[in-house]
């Protein structure tokens, strides 16, 4: 075995590093997360990958995409927590953090035991999906991505329930013009509480928002931010787990803040002013981290990221960076932001959303989605991309050009 990236914790890099040098093993990479070591395998070859089982040095992308490029992958696991992470991502068998030289390099010799990638099955409660819009503080375009990915979604043909989690400034509801006097998920969390939230209860507090390709349902949030307390836990758990089992996709717009600094209070069973995020969040199949394209907000982005993938499994978040813009990075701007955004906070996959203020306004003056207020918009496009990439099981249906053209005829 002869050629090894290494994404190890400093302590064990320590010890490790020189043992292997002096055994003749090139170290051909020594990336300090699991994004740059993925960034890495894709640009040179090696034989095997050693890594610490934690989320930051190891996700189950790193696993799956070091299987497929044919390399043996050994995990060190230093307690029980790293070898439960370690079985998440698809390695069953890790070595213990302070393995000895000659068990490692037996280990390497005989190949590894090769990851199993099969995904695990998707969480109980039902058939639908759940995914998660999240962003920092600083308005990054959560609600609208939110907003844009149901839509899609449902034009992708898939019954779709938008749900309104952010406790700070819920905006959905306004944003599509609807109304929340009696907001939709509060509703649904009184039901939760009292064990009578059934599809038919869904259907009857929902709303229905209905774009010229495709209608949703809309559970609203909270018309002020002092009704928080309604909103705990294990309710927006139970509200979600509900969900799956009435329809196909459920998009969750979140607030940004993830704290848990309330724990230190005396009453272990006070509700948590972001208890529905962090709830919608560890529910989540898929969770969208949304940053904006300027200095302020990577920065922002880079620093909440790392609370973000302490919170939820690596592998499960899909990063989208809006408001791209040279007049705010300067020339070159999708490269600069992927550099920054590799080098900063570990992150290689990235989808990108070009700046379109007048697509924007357009949605929100006349209270419609941003697929449907500009169809054609380069922001429309990269959001129905992601979509289909991500999260869309059925092709997405087109804007008809047939509008366009009795629009273009002569008066």
């Amino acid at each position: 075995m002869s050629e090894v990236v290494l994404s190890l914790a400093p302590a064990v890099e320590d010890r490790l590093l020189p043992r292997l040098l002096d055994e003749g093993c090139a170290v051909v990479g020594r990336p300090a997360s699991a994004g740059e070591a993925m960034a890495l395998l894709d640009r040179i070859g090696a034989d095997a990958l050693i890594a610490t089982a934690s989320p930051r040095h190891c996700d189950a992308r790193l696993v799956e995409r070091a299987a497929a490029l044919g390399l043996a992958v050994v995990l060190l696991a230093s307690d029980d927590a790293e070898r439960a992470y370690a079985a998440s991502v698809g390695v069953a068998d890790p070595l213990a953090a302070d393995v000895l030289l000659p068990e490692l390099l037996a280990r390497l010799e005989r190949g590894a035991e090769r990851p199993v990638t099969e995904r695990a099955a998707p969480r109980a409660g039902g058939r639908g999906r759940v995914t998660a819009v999240w962003g920092p503080a600083g308005a990054p375009g959560r609600t609208t991505t939110a907003i844009a990915l149901a839509a899609e979604l449902a034009a992708s043909g898939s019954v779709v329930a938008l749900v309104d989690a952010d406790t700070v400034g819920a905006a959905v509801a306004p944003a599509l013009g609807l109304f929340d006097e009696a907001p939709g998920l509060a509703a649904a969390c009184r039901l939760a509480a009292a064990g009578a939230l059934t599809p038919a209860e869904l259907d009857r507090i929902a709303q229905q928002h209905r774009g010229s390709r495709a209608a949703f349902s809309v559970l609203t949030g909270i018309g002020r931010p002092s009704r928080w307390p309604e909103l705990s836990n294990d309710r927006v758990t139970k509200v979600l787990g509900a969900c799956r089992g009435w329809v196909d996709h459920i998009v969750v717009d979140t607030g940004f803040n993830l704290e848990t600094d309330e724990e230190i209070v005396s009453d272990l069973f006070a509700p948590r002013r972001n208890a529905a995020t962090i709830a919608a969040l560890r529910a989540a199949d898929i969770v969208v981290a949304v940053g904006a394209a300027d200095p302020v907000g990577l920065a922002r982005f880079v620093r909440a990221y790392g609370d973000l993938i302490e919170l939820v499994d690596p592998s499960v978040v899909r990063v989208v960076i809006g408001k791209v813009r040279a007049s705010a990075v300067g020339i070159g701007a999708a490269a600069q932001i992927r550099a920054s955004l590799l080098r900063f906070g570990g992150i290689a996959d990235v989808t990108l959303v070009p700046s379109d203020p007048s697509a924007c306004d357009a949605a929100l003056l006349t209270a419609r989605t941003l697929p449907d207020a500009a169809p054609r918009s380069a922001a429309t496009a990269a959001l129905r991309r992601f979509t289909l990439d991500h999260l869309a099981e059925r092709p997405i249906l087109q804007p008809r050009r047939l509008l366009r053209l009795r629009s273009a005829q002569p008066a």
